[in-house]
């Protein structure tokens, strides 16, 4: 229904920061919420924070006061900017669009927090 591209993944040092964007093109204006979910070699997918079209924020404990999530007015780009990075923030963002029926995903984009 939707075409979603991530972009802005990369290598940064502990406490650096990043900001992922997604580019949502198709059917937008059927989009309920959009999301970022992360999976870490041998874990599974988890949230990471989510927002309604009305701008409702919903965040993983572990990421709260360090990322925050945006959704522009078009519902075409969202955004994840994240701060004070860890190296357990590590893994792949995949950037998600939920519709009544059903949802939609990324291909997803590296997240590397090392020194």
């Amino acid at each position: 229904q939707v075409q979603l591209v991530e972009s802005g993944g990369g290598l940064v040092e502990p406490g650096g920061s990043l900001r992922l964007s997604c580019a949502a093109t198709g059917n937008i204006f059927e989009i309920n919420a959009m999301g970022w979910y992360r999976q870490a070699p041998g874990k599974k997918r988890e949230l990471v924070a989510t927002i309604t079209i009305s701008g409702t924020t919903n965040y993983a404990d572990s990421v709260k006061g360090r990322f925050t999530i945006s959704l522009n007015n078009n519902r075409n780009t969202l955004v994840l900017q994240m701060s004070r990075l860890k190296p357990e923030d590590t893994a792949v963002y995949y950037c998600n669009a939920q519709f009544p029926i059903g949802a939609d995903w990324g291909k997803g984009t590296q997240v590397t927090v090392s020194s």
